[in-house]
């Protein structure tokens, strides 16, 4: 029962990492590698002002998403100079710089060494600390996001983004300010991001550099892929998929002595099959 629930609370997660993603890419065609440096600074702001500060989750949450909010605003700023490839580089590199940072910067992150946590996860006075409590905790936070994400799907605000998708010369041309509505959805993407940190944070109760490199950028990405650009609910279902897969693998009976190789294998044979047949992915509403 709670390897369930541990599996479902890390659901939970990557679903709202989906989700703040998909807003970016799948609404708004801006291809961003960075969601994970976001990610992890949300886990590190709840990590360091919890050892450290001694505050309790809901203040280190909301702390942690204004810190990323604001830089995620000064980094759309200079991302808003390029487009295309160029986009999509600038935000790895951005990626790099803050695991560098996390690496580095020993007095504030501990370095390699990480953060380990011992406080209780409370919020509004109660007590999330136990796997099933945490999972309705995670659970919570995940339709917030949703419903987050589907009121700028339906909104004008919404229609704008997916607009600038589809040729952001034209809508340039009745006088929308792209550039701002870009903006304002990257710095919204990043706040979800940092909020799903503080969930991974208080969970396992540790953060290290490693679990928010480049390539978990790219774990979130091919979580949108796979689920579907542009639609929220395919979001939560390629988050769904990609983390019981690997598990599900686990139970399939390979030779113990190359087991962990040829899990790997299939999971990538699945994963190519399936952008074979569904490029799409599996709800989305349109290809790269």
């Amino acid at each position: 029962m709670f390897y369930l629930i541990h599996i479902a609370i890390f659901c939970a997660i990557y679903g709202i990492l989906a989700i703040s993603l998909n807003l970016v890419l799948g609404y708004t065609g801006l291809l961003s590698v960075t969601q994970a440096a976001f990610y992890g600074l949300g886990a590190y702001a709840t990590a360091i002002l919890s050892t450290r500060f001694n505050l309790g989750f809901g203040e280190s949450l909301l702390i942690g998403i204004a810190i990323v909010s604001v830089v995620s605003f000064l980094v759309g700023l200079v991302l808003s100079k390029l487009a295309g490839d160029y986009y999509a580089v600038a935000t790895l590199g951005f990626n790099v710089i803050i695991v560098a940072v996390m690496l580095n910067w020993s007095a504030l992150t501990n370095g390699p060494l990480g953060i380990a946590i011992f406080s209780k996860t409370t919020l509004f006075g109660l007590d999330f600390s136990s796997q099933p409590a945490f999972l309705a905790l995670a659970l919570f936070l995940l339709f917030l996001a949703y419903g987050i994400g589907y009121y700028l799907k339906k909104s004008s605000f919404g229609r704008v983004l997916k607009a600038i998708r589809e040729d952001e010369k034209a809508i340039q041309v009745f006088g929308y300010n792209t550039t701002k509505y870009k903006l304002v959805i990257f710095v919204i993407g990043a706040a979800l991001a940092a909020a799903a940190g503080s969930l991974f944070a208080a969970y396992i109760s540790y953060v290290d550099p490693s679990s928010f490199a480049t390539n978990e950028s790219i774990f979130i990405l091919s979580v949108i892929i796979l689920g579907g650009l542009a639609n929220l609910e395919g979001s939560i279902l390629g988050a769904i998929f990609l983390v019981l897969l690997p598990e599900l693998l686990r139970f399939v009976g390979f030779p113990e002595a190359v087991a962990a190789e040829l899990r790997q294998a299939v999971y990538g044979l699945l994963l190519v099959i399936l952008m074979l047949y569904r490029p799409q992915g599996l709800l989305g509403e349109y290809k790269l």
